[in-house]
């Protein structure tokens, strides 16, 4: 059964670590406004000791020694109730071997980032049970302008809880914003894309695709238990076929039988991906047949995000979708 941690209120403190890359890829501006907003919603913000600008090698990270460290001192200090990453990157696997998930479910609170770090959700979940945040970096939290659906979602779903429906953002980017803050381009939001109907219902498990195919037949794989949803995105770096092939080592795995829906991020703009490739791709597919899939929600690497409880609960009907968790 799932461990669901404890809302935030004003008052809590949440701690900032650094598993992938951390704060000095992180401008001076874009943290002062994370800070801002995180401070605007009554929280407290501390960084873990193995953040700091000076700590970091040739791959932009602390040693694995110190990354795991941070994330325990994270869970094993009562006084914080939601554990904040940095940033993405390419090597948050590396640490799941060295993490005490005793003392994680012991200690259940907020974890929350995305990209790299599902190599955390997932091992988190599958070693505890403790559901985890699909959602914003604290680097997120640092743009200036088209903040606000990822910001309200994100409070919707850590202050409030309950079940909700996730709605289309009204538009979207794909810029660099971190390079310009103020020279940003911002795309009309079409809507979710329908590709087959159907219901579905059931635990929510997923997160980046491209890293979550890392645990596959390890331990740190969850399970695809009786009636669970899949939601994935995938990064710039995932072109159609590479999508493609990612998803076909889920579905082959020997329980993906107990998953009934699929619910897909919008893609990149680098990646090339239509509506119309995907649809083909996706329906050409005998074993998701069956099954509905939604895809272009608002998940992943363009912006806005929303936050998506891993280990949660969700439920599609006629072309919506609800969470809860």
């Amino acid at each position: 059964m799932s461990i669901i941690p404890e809302r935030l209120k004003k008052g809590d403190k949440i701690m900032v670590i650094a598993p992938s890359r951390g704060l000095k890829l992180i401008g001076a501006d874009c943290r002062q406004i994370a800070e801002e907003r995180l401070g605007s919603l009554g929280l407290t913000v501390e960084f873990a000791p193995n953040t700091t600008d000076d700590n970091f090698d040739i791959t932009m990270s602390a040693s694995v020694e110190k990354r795991a460290a941070d994330i325990m001192t994270a869970f094993a200090d009562k006084s914080v109730k939601a554990v904040l990453t940095v940033i993405g990157g390419f090597n948050s696997n590396q640490l799941i071997r060295h993490l005490d998930y005793e003392i994680i479910r012991k200690n259940p609170k907020i974890f929350m980032g995305f990209s790299d770090i599902t190599a955390l959700h997932t091992a988190i979940y599958a070693q505890t049970g403790l559901v985890t945040y699909y959602g914003p970096h604290y680097s997120s939290l640092g743009m200036k302008k088209g903040c606000e659906y990822t910001l309200e979602n994100m409070v919707n779903t850590l202050f409030e809880g309950g079940k909700r429906e996730i709605l289309p953002s009204a538009e979207w980017s794909d810029d660099a914003w971190f390079l310009d803050q103020d020279k940003r381009e911002f795309i009309k939001n079409e809507g979710w894309w329908q590709i087959q109907g159907g219901t579905a219902k059931g635990t929510i498990i997923g997160g980046n695709l491209c890293t979550f195919i890392l645990h596959l037949g390890t331990p740190y794989r969850p399970k695809f238990e009786k009636d669970t949803i899949l939601f994935l995105e995938d990064d710039e770096e995932s072109h159609l076929l590479n999508f493609e092939r990612n998803l076909q080592a889920l579905i082959n795995q020997e329980d993906f039988k107990n998953v009934k829906g699929l619910v897909i991020g919008r893609f990149q703009k680098a990646s090339k991906v239509t509506r119309e490739k995907l649809d083909f791709i996706l329906k050409n597919k005998p074993e998701l047949k069956n099954m509905p899939i939604i895809a272009n929600i608002d998940m992943g690497h363009t912006t806005p995000i929303n936050t998506i409880a891993l280990g949660g609960y969700a439920e599609i009907r006629d072309g919506r979708i609800f969470v809860e968790g």
